[in-house]
């Protein structure tokens, strides 16, 4: 198995190349190697190393500042991976994109299905649905996994900067109105795989963590174990605040949990976050 993974320095990225099974060849690139914004590089890159899967964990991530830098966005979430997919196609490889649960407005009271009606709220989730839309127009068969929350021991990302804060302050306001389910960088990477070693059909899986939560209860967690693992030495006062408290640039849904029926049936469990976030805090001592 040769896989060419994009993306190869961010949380999915990393923890992807942790994960590699034995035997499977790995060029792990980022865009310092390969610009997946230019077609003619992309498709010479794929035309070389001939890979049998294409990884895309490459992705503008900056909610808010996606708000005032669209083509930028838009060039990497949307033509990125429309790129993989056009040269994917040319020495009949494979596509594993990742998304996220930001195609969705957040309105829903249940959680979201592969075939839920899509409505960005921002040009983030926006160009992120394009990207899914141009990836199944060009390949049918690619595995597109929309996810969410996502924390690892790699990267920026909620964990690190909850516990960043909690050396410096006492009392920390959280959003407590929106809801979803953390989920493991490593819990994702391993989705990938089984769903590849499987050879499961192509299409939108949804794959997120087990359990619901506001990030008001996600920081607790945090804050919890991290006290358990002597990682602090006391724990800030949280306050549930809420998203009109906290105004972004860019609005986020209220609910983003995600309906992980459809990929349990091709065998992958979902992430028990609780259990990976132990580890996580354990590996950032």
């Amino acid at each position: 198995m040769k896989v060419l993974l994009t993306g190869s320095k961010g949380q999915l990225g990393s923890c992807f190349q942790d994960r590699l099974p034995t035997g499977w060849e790995l060029w792990a690139t980022d865009s310092d190697v390969l610009d997946i914004t230019d077609l003619s590089a992309v498709k010479a890159a794929v035309a070389e190393f001939k890979p049998n899967i294409i990884v895309n964990a490459a992705a503008y991530t900056a909610v808010d500042k996606a708000e005032t830098e669209y083509e930028l966005a838009a060039s990497i979430n949307k033509t990125g991976p429309e790129n993989l997919a056009l040269a994917a196609k040319d020495v009949d490889a494979r596509l594993v994109h990742v998304s996220t649960d930001y195609v969705f407005d957040g309105t829903a009271t249940t959680p979201y299905t592969e075939t839920d009606v899509t409505n960005p709220l921002g040009v983030y989730g926006q160009t992120k649905l394009d990207g899914e839309i141009a990836v199944a127009t060009v390949q049918p068969e690619a595995i597109i996994i929309r996810t969410a929350w996502v924390f690892s021991e790699y990267g920026n990302n909620f964990v690190k900067t909850m516990l960043r804060l909690a050396k410096d302050r006492d009392t920390l306001g959280i959003v407590a109105d929106q809801r979803g389910c953390p989920t493991y960088a490593g819990d994702i990477a391993q989705a990938i795989i089984t769903l590849v070693q499987k050879n499961a059909n192509g299409g939108i899986y949804h794959f997120g963590g087990d359990k619901e939560v506001a990030w008001s209860e996600f920081a607790i967690s945090i804050f919890d174990i991290a006290i358990e693992k002597k990682v602090l030495t006391k724990k800030p006062n949280v306050n549930g605040i809420s998203t009109d408290q906290y105004p972004t640039p860019a609005a986020r849904p209220k609910y983003s949990v995600l309906n992980c029926a459809k990929i349990k049936e091709e065998g992958v469990f979902t992430s028990a976050w609780e259990s990976a976030l132990r580890l996580v805090i354990a590996k950032l001592d």
